[in-house]
């Protein structure tokens, strides 16, 4: 449907609260707590406050498959951060990321906790931390990094742009639809013919990179976001098809998958995780509630 309405915009925006479509309740003009509200700490070195959207996602991995190569340091609590509710407006979220966005993570490993946010930040930060998925030599550390940032700047694309007017936006915005749509494909498409000689993104050896893009453009090849597989016809891209299914079957990454997710199967939702048991006890299919995190 196209959008025949002509606008033009005022001399000076003012926010006007009911627009916004789905996330109108959320979406907010300036930064700053909403309300008073500090974050639990477990036992672990590592607190994660996140929610299993793409970028969460990104950071749970990263941690499970730390600890499957046996870095203990690596143990950590993560806490369900509910975005549609404004948890990530309370007090103690904003001390953790003034930017209100999930992930965030504090390293309290130190006499003097240590925070990162931003979800590349966090895979970079852990890698140099443990040594891990991260290549010590300079072209292929250049190649990761390369990818790693390379997502950081496509995904809004994706999910602010795409995403949004394509599924969420109150109107069909033909011209909007369409920027985003080929943006989308050619983003695929620079990822196919990198995977087409490419075991990896990074080469052959699979690490943040792969880490960071995977929860994003893998679920959009399998039709898992926005509804939009056959409308952007992800089967046209067989490298990035076979490396997402590759990087499924990962162990850690299936248990990555499930931290923090609060929607979907319930045998795929861990709320919390604080131990490596949870995934075996304290998914909301075993706790037949699904509005109850599973450590409260």
């Amino acid at each position: 449907m196209n959008d025949t309405t002509l606008y033009t915009p005022p001399t000076i925006w003012k926010w006007n609260k009911e627009n916004g479509g789905r996330f109108a309740s959320i979406n907010r003009p300036i930064a700053g707590p909403t309300h008073d509200k500090e974050l639990p700490v477990g036992r672990h070195p590592l607190q994660l406050y996140s929610l299993a959207t793409p970028n969460g996602v990104k950071v749970t991995i990263m941690l499970e498959e730390l600890l499957a190569l046996k870095f203990s340091g690596a143990e950590y609590d993560a806490w369900l951060i509910r975005i549609s509710e404004g948890d990530q407006f309370g007090s103690g979220f904003v001390d953790d990321n003034p930017n209100s966005k999930i992930p965030a993570l504090m390293d309290r490993s130190s006499p003097k906790p240590i925070r990162v946010f931003e979800s590349g930040a966090i895979l970079l930060y852990l890698a140099e931390k443990f040594g891990a998925f991260l290549p010590t030599d300079a072209a292929t550390r250049a190649e990761c990094l390369s990818w790693l940032f390379w997502q950081m700047g496509s995904a809004p694309y994706l999910g602010g742009g795409f995403g949004h007017f394509y599924a969420y936006a109150p109107t069909k915005i033909e011209y909007a639809i369409d920027r985003f749509a080929m943006e989308v494909k050619r983003q695929l498409d620079v990822l196919d013919r990198r995977l087409s000689h490419s075991e990896y993104l990074a080469g052959a050896d699979y690490t943040i990179a792969d880490m960071a893009v995977w929860p994003w453009y893998g679920a959009l090849v399998k039709g898992l976001v926005y509804g939009a597989g056959e409308f952007l016809q992800v089967q046209e891209y067989p490298h990035v098809q076979s490396w997402t299914d590759a990087i499924a079957r990962r162990p850690a990454v299936q248990r990555g998958r499930k931290v923090n997710r609060a929607f979907g199967e319930l045998s795929d939702q861990l709320h919390e995780r604080h131990d490596a048991g949870d995934f075996d006890t304290k998914t909301q299919d075993k706790l037949g509630d699904s509005k109850t995190p599973a450590g409260g």
